[in-house]
């Protein structure tokens, strides 16, 4: 191995700005989720990495403020979850490094419950709410992805922090998306 690597370079994507930008405001849970979902969906069917979309919005007035899927495997980094890609394209946008302070909230949509990596960027990137679709052990079962060690009661200790937590907003819908990436034969990783 010769230098030293100074600088990273993560993208969504092409397909993503379509599919996430044509919805205008997204007001309800269900509409967030279906975004959150579909982009889980696109990733998988487009072999562009995971099974896992997620989606950050103003939480007053549903806008979207960036979208983020999962891309581990093409961009050859292990933080390259959904979430993670959202948190820091929403952070770019808003020029800020954490989501919470001033006179806006924002709200997580995600398609799958945070990994044990993801649970703590929940936290640090200042979400006041978040929305999840598939649980952990859906995860678990239909694919073969570890999601690390997580507290018994993880969302309580989220709720703990102030972030509200609503649980199984089109649950199945999202497994839906983990079989199909298992099908598929994606990577285990």
């Amino acid at each position: 191995m010769n230098g030293l690597v100074t600088s990273v370079n993560l993208t969504l994507p092409a397909w993503v700005e379509d599919a996430a930008y044509g919805e205008g405001l997204y007001r309800t849970d269900d509409a967030k989720m279906r975004l959150a979902v579909e982009l889980a969906r696109r990733n998988v069917e487009a072999r562009t990495g995971g099974p896992f979309g997620a989606a950050i919005f103003e939480a007053a007035t549903g806008e979207l403020i960036s979208a983020g899927v999962n891309r581990v495997v093409p961009l050859n980094n292990s933080t390259a979850h959904a979430e993670m890609m959202a948190f820091m394209l929403a952070q770019v946008r808003l020029g800020k490094f954490r989501l919470d302070g001033g006179v806006h909230a924002f709200v997580l949509a995600t398609s799958a419950q945070p990994c044990a990596m993801c649970y703590g960027g929940v936290v640090w990137a200042g979400v006041r709410r978040m929305i999840v679709a598939a649980r952990k052990e859906d995860v678990e079962t239909h694919t073969h992805f570890d999601e690390g060690p997580m507290p018994e009661d993880w969302a309580a200790g989220l709720r703990a922090r102030g972030i509200e937590v609503t649980l199984d907003v089109l649950r199945a819908d999202a497994v839906e998306v983990l079989k199909e990436y298992t099908r598929l034969g994606g990577a285990d990783y």
